[in-house]
Formats: structure tokens, C-alpha cells, sequence
């Protein structure tokens, strides 16, 4: 596996680190599946070239040196001796060519998630104010096509998204987006807390007290006063890391 220099002080560096970070805070939560799913970060400005975690290497090794940087419009990266899993170029790739706004995609299986994303109605309701989080700002995909190693499941997954900040993906699992890996991570965080409360709430066989409409958007809305808080958060998940998983930064 070909390594990366992280010493330089350059945005792609730090994007290197912070992406190998949320890649091992995610393996502490038991979020990812094996050696599957799939983390991304654009480095260029048209959002075109970017990071990927490496093939099947197990998240809990991941480096930031070890992040494959590939461009979304090159077809021969998926000819290369070190390139990607072939799910991850085809949703990644298409997210980066047609999303600018989406410049880290964080592609993953988290249990709750999954579960609510293999029922019929996969909907967050707004039953709490993490639920309401995402009222009426998350894109539900309901058309899932296999697993996603072709590029027309990818485009199809990247025109279902348009401008939500996430989607969760009928029988398959969830993307969070996001301007920073900070802001995609602490969305990915919060979004599997929403789908374990509605698992929790749904287990109970009780009716679901569901916020009002005028409600649910006035605390979404509220959220947006938390901006810091997802950068908080991240940095202070980073150095928990940074004391006992010093070598993500190498």
C-alpha cells in the first residue's frame, strides 16, 4: 500500500488526518461492517479529486498516509494495482462529480441505521429533538439497486441526494455529508442516535408521540445555533484518539 506524506502543513494533510480520524472514531462505535464501507473527503476546489479509505484494510488501522487519493473523472483509477473497492468508486465518485456542495461523503452500515433503513417506512419521525434534527433534511432512497458496485447505482444514489445534508439508503444504510469531515461525522453521529431512538420507541409497540409540524421544524432550525458544537465535538473525539490512537495522524 502506497503512503502518503502527512508532514506538509496543507489543507489535503489535515483533511488526511481529520478523515482517518472519523474513520476510527466510527470503528469505536462499531459502526462499520468488516472491511467494508466507505469514508471521502475532496481536496481540489471543484470538489473533483479526493481521499478514500484504502480496500478492505480494517478500520481500526487505518492511517491518514494510507488514504487513496483518486479524481472522480479518471475511470482508469479503478485499473490501478491500489485501487478502491469498487462500491466505493462508484458511489463516491459520483457524489464528487455531482454534488460540489457534498465535499465529504461518509458511507457507512451502523446497526440502528440499517435496521430503520430495512423497514418499509424508514422515515425519522420527530419524537425527540435529535430525531427532529433531521425533519424534512433527510433524503430517503428507496430504490436500492444491489450493492452498489456499478456506476449507474452510484449516479442514481447521488440524484436521489440534491441538496440534503443526508440520506438513508432503503435496505442498505446511511451517507452524511457534510462542508468539513467534522460537520459529516457529527451528522453521521447524531443521525444513528435518531435511529436507535426510533428503534427503541417502535420496540415498545406503543404509538409514536410525533412532534407537530410547526414543532419539528422549529427544532430542526434550532440546531443550526449548534454549529460550533459538531466542531466541538470532533476535536474533542480527536484527542481521545490523540491519547490513545496517536498513530491515525502517521
Amino acid at each position: 500500500m502506497t503512503r502518503h506524506d502527512t508532514t506538509l502543513s496543507t489543507d489535503e494533510a489535515q483533511i488526511r488526518v481529520d478523515l482517518a480520524a472519523a474513520i476510527r472514531l466510527s470503528c469505536r462505535n462499531d459502526w462499520h461492517e468488516g472491511v467494508a464501507n466507505h469514508f471521502s473527503a475532496a481536496v481540489s476546489a471543484d470538489g473533483r479529486k479526493f481521499l478514500v479509505n484504502p480496500r478492505w484494510v480494517h478500520w481500526s488501522r487505518v492511517r491518514a498516509s494510507d488514504l487513496l487519493l483518486v479524481d472522480a473523472d479518471d475511470p482508469a483509477t479503478m485499473d490501478q494495482p491500489d485501487a478502491p473497492d469498487p462500491s466505493a468508486w462508484s458511489i463516491h465518485s459520483a457524489i464528487h462529480r455531482n454534488l460540489p456542495q457534498a465535499r465529504v461523503a461518509l458511507h457507512i452500515h451502523p446497526p440502528y441505521c440499517t435496521a430503520l433503513a430495512g423497514l418499509k417506512d424508514p422515515v425519522i419521525k420527530p419524537i425527540d429533538q435529535v430525531t427532529a434534527r433531521f425533519y424534512k433534511r433527510l433524503a430517503y432512497d428507496l430504490n436500492f439497486g444491489g450493492i452498489a458496485s456499478e456506476g449507474e447505482e452510484g449516479e442514481r444514489i447521488a440524484t436521489t441526494v440534491g441538496n440534503h445534508g443526508a440520506v438513508m439508503m432503503q435496505n442498505h444504510g446511511v451517507t452524511t455529508f457534510g462542508a468539513t469531515v467534522a460537520e459529516a461525522w457529527d451528522a453521521l453521529y447524531h443521525l444513528e442516535r435518531a435511529a436507535r431512538t426510533m428503534v427503541l420507541a417502535y420496540s415498545t409497540g406503543q404509538e409514536l408521540a410525533v412532534m407537530p409540524d410547526d414543532l419539528a421544524e422549529a427544532t430542526a432550525n434550532e440546531w443550526a445555533s449548534y454549529k460550533d458544537a459538531e466542531h466541538a465535538h470532533f476535536a474533542e473525539m480527536k484527542r481521545v484518539l490523540d491519547r490513545e490512537e496517536p498513530d491515525y495522524k502517521e
